[in-house]
């Protein structure tokens, strides 16, 4: 059975990766087995101070940057956020953030924590900001959102201390240097040669997929 390979790269603290979420799980919905999906964490996030607060002085700062996510929602119906979102709540960085994540990611390569709740997780801290207003740049948030799904915390931390976790964090910033991504969320099909950025349809990602499973292997796309 021919299986596609797809490299999703995102920041949690992105907007457009939480609106993008509803078709990355319909994604795996409709084709199952036949893709798989490896998650990758760009920390565009990774100094909010300096993409925020400066990089967005002109419009407004945070303020401004808080009506820019909630406009973006409007459009959004199956999203829920919170009026607060950069306005009381400012994590300071995403990196914190994927650096868990990335702990946890190597626990299922283990077998020792299963794909669906990483998953979660992914789903769980994007949440928690957006939904929640929580800053997720605490340490003690993530772990007790953790906690929350029974996941093993002694373990994930020991990847932290260990530095696997960072490690893993430092190949996917070497994957997106290698392959020069503009920002998140960034789909990666058939080896690098397809990448589509940004607020992408589900039929355009659908259709690429579909092209990939159908194509005789071997055989260069024209397309």
């Amino acid at each position: 059975m021919t299986k596609i390979t797809l490299d999703y790269f995102t920041d949690v603290l992105c907007i457009w990766a939480y609106v993008a979420q509803i078709r990355l799980d319909e994604l795996n919905q409709e084709f199952g087995e036949k893709i798989e999906v490896n998650e990758h964490f760009i920390t565009l996030f990774g100094n909010t101070q300096t993409r925020i607060a400066e990089g967005w002085k002109d419009k407004g700062g945070f303020e401004g940057f808080n009506k820019h996510v909630l406009n973006v929602a409007e459009g959004f119906p199956h999203l829920k956020i919170n009026p607060n979102v950069w306005l009381t709540c400012k994590p300071a960085s995403s990196a914190n953030s994927h650096l868990y994540l990335k702990a946890i990611q190597l626990l299922v390569a283990e077998a020792v924590v299963s794909n669906s709740d990483f998953q979660a997780m992914i789903l769980n801290i994007r949440k928690a900001f957006f939904q929640d207003a929580l800053d997720i740049s605490q340490l003690s948030v993530l772990v007790e959102i953790a906690q929350s799904m029974s996941l093993p915390t002694d373990l994930i931390q020991a990847k932290l201390n260990d530095g696997s976790a960072i490690a893993a964090l430092c190949a996917d910033m070497d994957m997106r240097e290698k392959n020069k991504l503009e920002g998140s969320p960034t789909y990666l099909l058939d080896n690098g040669r397809q990448k589509l950025y940004g607020n992408v349809g589900y039929r355009v990602l659908e259709a690429n997929i579909q092209e990939l499973l159908e194509r005789p292997e071997g055989i260069a796309s024209w397309c």
